[in-house]
């Protein structure tokens, strides 16, 4: 072996455990994924070459790295393979005749029969009258970016959640795993065993992933640098309450039985055994009976993958027959029966024409990067996060730099990092400014925060901020208060803060651009039916630091005004359950302060409600016919929204899933209906309209 290739081989293995360190021990990426995969095929590539090379500890020959140490370890009774990539539809295909050689199977004699079959799922037909054989097809999955888990169960009973760590050993975060509302704590169904083992995939959806980056920015904290980061981070934390709030989800899709069990026969089967259990399956899953409707599931996804409310970075595809799986095994790594089929993943160049300062509503100071416009993941992107000056310095960042950007979770664009080499003569690094860039008062940085902040409770900044966040819909809902109004409302002063909304009248309004008599009515009336909105609302209006929706509403189930609330010490504000000292700590400081207690007073004063109202318990009848049943909600419904109808099942004792499946009692149908109405129909679910569910509410 020439020397150089052997410098070559070590630098690439020191930067990829370097980088898989961070990762999985530290939680803190230091490398793109797409970079990642690109190193270490290229290692893989040279020990294939140059076997003699072949070490041990090469981040080849292990399936991951050791768990954190502040968890206790657990071995795995079977042990979390990782899975082969392929990168195209050709490495595919390769994969495919790697384990039909391995078995002797040949294409030609054994993989079309000449008969007629009536197979539902399959996405494509082969051509011609040639059917697949059933054991031969394929089940095809999204591949989720999470944090992959193993749940044991005995007697139906959760008793053991744990990370999947080296593949071998584990961390044991059964807590954490317990506050995930789509694990199941005790199955359902029939036919339970004794002790079985679900394999899966703990997410964070994006909407979760956007709005807990938000408040990391605006808090001074590091954002995550995508939803798998942020999974992995929540689980990991100590309090099990912080768990809770970041409301992660989970998929399962592997099952595990003892060889005395009566045991599934395809990987379909077992899905729809997890799911009659009561696990959250993936309901994109399809049955793919040839090549071409592989082929078809992964270009479909490549191009909707966009539209779901997770993020996915590929296909996972199994062979569907369990003994053919049984048959081919596994390598010291993957299993010979299953690949995940990747994206590419969606990063261009742009230049930087310059950096802006966007002001939050806690004053925190967030650098913004104006770019030359680029089309990304389907959307032109203008703007892109710089997160704080830290990450500024790390990227070595000048006005005038051709960066590479791309959107964290497919939302957030940001700057994954400069082009130097490109770099234009004379480009100066960006500063960020001493003094706000909206009032001009000293910025502030506090040692423990990445981000400096304007403590000026007047800058405008800060008041827009403030009033964008209590306007939302799961705050106060003022419809048709969007960024403009409040950016010309702040401007002219005719707002300083939250309780001036209501005093606010249509002449005043008729004083803004483009705003006529009709538009400046309709607005007042908006702003005074938010007088209804409930007590966690307007608290979660507020904008106090770390209290987000949830957190609002687990607060005002137990403090149930604002009086109670503003008297509460910190140990009672711990005792709510899914709230740890830091939010405590930010409630209790914020109702110290003057300005608040009269912001409070003003708000009472307009009409708003600072306490909880008492709801009338559901009435004997609707108890008895909604009490216990399961219903999913599709399409566009005429008068409620699909919140409205949520809370109003959920009130008469119902429960609202997001998938179809043979629990559901109820799907309610609306305009535009997607796919979960025709599986609905296929497995005889009773539809209900808007009115029909009204009247079943009574």
């Amino acid at each position: 072996m020439p020397p150089e290739i052997e410098q070559q081989i070590a630098r690439l293995r020191e930067q990829l455990q370097r980088a898989s360190y961070a990762y999985y021990v530290l939680d803190n990426p230091i490398m793109e994924d797409g970079v990642y995969d690109r190193l270490y095929r290229q290692l893989q590539e040279l020990e294939t070459e140059y076997p003699e090379a072949i070490a041990p500890d090469s981040p080849t020959q292990r399936v991951g790295d050791r768990p954190a140490e502040q968890f206790v370890t657990i071995e795995h009774n079977v042990p979390l393979y990782s899975l082969e990539n392929a990168f195209n539809l050709d490495e595919f295909v390769q994969w495919q005749e790697r384990w039909m050689r391995h078995i002797n199977l040949s294409i030609d004699e054994s993989w079309f029969i000449q008969e007629e079959a009536s197979q539902p799922d399959a996405p494509v037909n082969p051509p011609g009258d040639r059917q697949i054989l059933t054991s031969l097809s394929y089940v095809c999955e999204l591949k989720i970016d999470g944090s992959a888990l193993a749940l044991t169960y005995e007697n139906g009973l959760l008793v053991r959640g744990a990370t999947r760590g080296n593949g071998t050993i584990g961390e044991d975060i059964t807590p954490n795993v317990k506050t995930i509302r789509s694990i199941p704590l005790r199955l359902t169904g029939k036919e339970i065993p004794e002790r079985l083992e679900v394999r899966g995939e703990a997410f964070m959806s994006l909407d979760v992933f956007a709005q807990l980056n938000q408040e990391r920015t605006e808090q001074g904290e590091t954002p995550f640098a995508n939803p798998r980061n942020a999974a992995a981070g929540t689980l990991r934390q100590l309090d099990s309450r912080k768990v809770a709030a970041r409301r992660l989800d989970f998929f399962a899709y592997t099952l595990h039985l003892p060889e005395t069990s009566n045991l599934p026969k395809t990987q379909w089967e077992s899905l729809q055994w997890l799911e009659n259990w009561g696990f959250k399956v993936n309901p994109n899953r399809a049955q793919c009976w040839s090549m071409l409707a592989v082929r078809a599931y992964y270009d479909r996804w490549e191009q909707e993958r966009h539209q779901l409310p997770y993020l996915t970075d590929g296909v996972v595809a199994k062979l569907n027959d369990i003994n053919l799986q049984t048959e081919l095994g596994f390598t010291r790594k993957f299993p010979r029966w299953a690949i995940a089929l990747k994206y590419p993943a969606e990063e261009l160049p742009t230049v930087v024409k310059s950096v802006t300062i966007q002001v939050g509503r806690t004053g925190a100071l967030t650098p913004v990067a104006e770019l030359e416009p680029v089309q990304l993941a389907g959307t032109t992107v203008k703007r892109a996060t710089l997160h704080n000056p830290d990450r500024i310095a790390e990227l070595d960042l000048c006005i005038g730099d051709t960066a590479i950007v791309r959107k964290a979770g497919e939302i957030i664009p940001e700057v994954v990092r400069v082009l130097p080499e490109l770099r234009p003569p004379g480009a100066t690094r960006y500063q960020m400014p001493e003094n706000c860039p909206e009032c001009g008062s000293p910025v502030v940085r506090v040692a423990t925060e990445a981000v400096p902040r304007c403590v000026n409770p007047s800058c405008p900044g800060i008041v827009r901020g403030s009033l964008l966040h209590a306007v939302r819909r799961d705050a106060l809902d003022i419809d048709g208060l969007g960024e403009k109004l409040v950016q010309q409302m702040v401007d002219r002063e005719l707002v300083r803060s939250l309780a001036d909304l209501y005093e606010l009248t249509v002449q005043d309004l008729m004083t803004l651009e483009r705003m006529g008599q009709r538009s400046a009515d309709k607005l007042v009336k908006a702003i005074a039916s938010s007088k209804t909105r409930p007590w966690h609302s307007v608290l979660y209006s507020l904008g106090i630091r770390h209290v987000g929706n949830s957190n609002a509403k687990l607060l005002c189930k137990v403090f149930s005004s604002a009086e109670q609330l503003s008297e509460a010490k910190i140990a009672d504000l711990e005792g709510v359950y899914g709230i740890g000292p830091e939010v405590s700590g930010a409630i209790v400081e914020w109702f110290q302060e003057e300005e608040n207690q009269r912001l409070l007073q003003r708000l009472r004063e307009s009409g708003l409600s600072l306490h909880a109202e008492v709801e009338p318990s559901p009435s004997t009848s609707t108890a008895s016919s909604i009490a216990g049943k399961t219903f999913v909600l599709t399409g566009t419904l005429p008068t409620l929204t699909r919140s409205e109808a949520k809370t109003r099942i959920e009130t008469a004792g119902g429960k609202v899933t997001g998938s179809v499946s043979s629990r559901t009692d109820y799907i309610v149908v609306g305009e535009k209906a997607g796919s979960k109405l025709q599986k609905a129909e296929e497995l005889g679910i009773s539809q209900l309209t808007e009115a029909q569910l009204l009247e079943l509410l009574g």
